[in-house]
């Protein structure tokens, strides 16, 4: 295993009050991040740049409190997470670790951060276990999850007609979690699945699958993947004519996705996501902000996750006088959030942090208008309808 010596990416900004139980009145978060594998667009130098974003806009706020930025990669293997989260938190005096991409990093580094009483943000991460039967009082998931995913895709296309579903599944946690809470819903709303096919993460050849998908008779091509696998599987469904003969439905896609296909490949495609950067004045002035130090990027919903869960821990941390992990989640949980990303956003008792969805269609090259130009609005989801009722999770946390 290579050496774990995270990528040191620090904002310091320092005021004039000092805070007991705050160590040196310093808070370091932690970016724990895919630099190098299949979600790096998503996430990856994107993340650590809103990080900072968050450290830069908390300094005018900060009661006395520098914030230290530092950021590494996990590989997408959980072992390799959950030693750099241990030596962080439990050796380095990081606070709390910030956005997880790849479901079975973030349940194991929420494991570390309880055992060590501190916060996992879990803002990058899909799986509803975080929030259902592996919740924890130290963890918080912001943007999305697979129950969202699956639920809304399915209550808007099983009406519209699409009743029978294919899946195509990336073998490892975030894939089996899509299939299971969108197989759940279709059959709820009186949908068929006719058929699935697991593929380990980093299958670069979908040709067997997709023609069984074909052969299946589904109406839905639905795909329980995202990044780089999910980009090839739609590319190949277009080149094999799959689509649009089978509707696409991206269970886990974002903005660097469509970009990488071109829209001339993933037009027509539909998703679920909790951020757009051109959804109205507030996100369209921070994804310029991002996009200064991103070079003309614009920003993932992931990566205004990243933003707005560091900014929400850092203020709490500010408020609750301490990094310990229970009482700095509590703190966060107190009141809404106004949040400019992402609207109210109200933290429940399994961790859920809760706010508005919206369904797209990615346009076609003749509808765009320019270059990020890429979703056709189809329906806002309020929050109390967007995620799973707080009952219904299974987490020990909710009585």
């Amino acid at each position: 295993m290579p050496p774990l010596r995270p990528l040191l990416l620090a904002a310091c900004l320092t005021a004039s009050v000092a805070h007991a139980e705050t160590p040196g009145d310093r808070v370091r978060v932690g970016v724990l991040t895919d630099m190098s594998g299949p979600f790096t667009d998503e996430v990856g130098a994107g993340s650590v740049a809103a990080a900072r974003l968050a450290a830069q806009d908390f300094a005018a706020e900060s009661g006395g409190l520098t914030v230290e930025i530092i950021a590494a990669d996990h590989q997408n293997k959980p072992d390799v997470g959950s030693a750099i989260a241990r030596r962080w938190l439990g050796e380095e005096g990081v606070g709390a670790v910030v956005d997880l991409p790849n479901s079975g990093v973030a349940l194991a580094v929420a494991t570390v951060a309880h055992d060590l009483h501190r916060v996992a943000l879990a803002s990058s991460a899909m799986t509803s276990a975080l929030t259902g039967k592996s919740c924890l009082p130290t963890t918080v998931q912001w943007v999305s999850d697979t129950w969202v995913q699956g639920r809304s895709m399915a209550a808007g296309l099983v009406p519209q007609g699409g009743r029978s579903w294919y899946f195509l599944t990336v073998n490892y946690a975030l894939g089996l979690a899509l299939e299971t809470d969108a197989r759940e819903a279709v059959e709820a709303l009186g949908g068929v699945v006719v058929g699935a096919n697991r593929q380990p993460l980093g299958t670069t050849d979908f040709a067997a699958p997709l023609l069984q998908a074909q052969n299946s008779g589904a109406g839905v091509l639905a795909l329980a993947t995202t990044g780089t696998d999910m980009i090839n599987a739609v590319k190949q469904a277009r080149e094999f004519g799959v689509t649009p003969k089978m509707t696409p439905a991206a269970l886990f896609a974002e903005l660097t996705d469509i970009e990488a296909m071109g829209l001339a490949v993933a037009q027509g495609l539909e998703l679920t996501e909790a951020f757009y950067w051109d959804l109205n004045d507030g996100t369209r002035a921070w994804s310029r902000r991002f996009a200064a130090v991103m070079g003309g990027r614009m920003p993932t919903e992931d990566q205004a996750g990243v933003y707005s869960a560091t900014l929400a821990y850092l203020r709490a941390v500010r408020d609750a006088r301490t990094i310990e992990g229970e009482q700095v989640v509590a703190a966060m949980r107190r009141a809404p959030i106004d949040d400019p990303l992402f609207g109210r956003v109200t933290i429940r008792a399994d961790g859920r942090a809760v706010h508005d969805m919206y369904r797209f269609r990615v346009k076609s090259p003749a509808e765009s208008g320019g270059p990020h130009d890429v979703y056709v609005p189809l329906a806002t989801i309020p929050a109390a309808a967007a995620f799973r009722p707080l009952a219904a999770g299974g987490c020990p946390l909710v009585k």
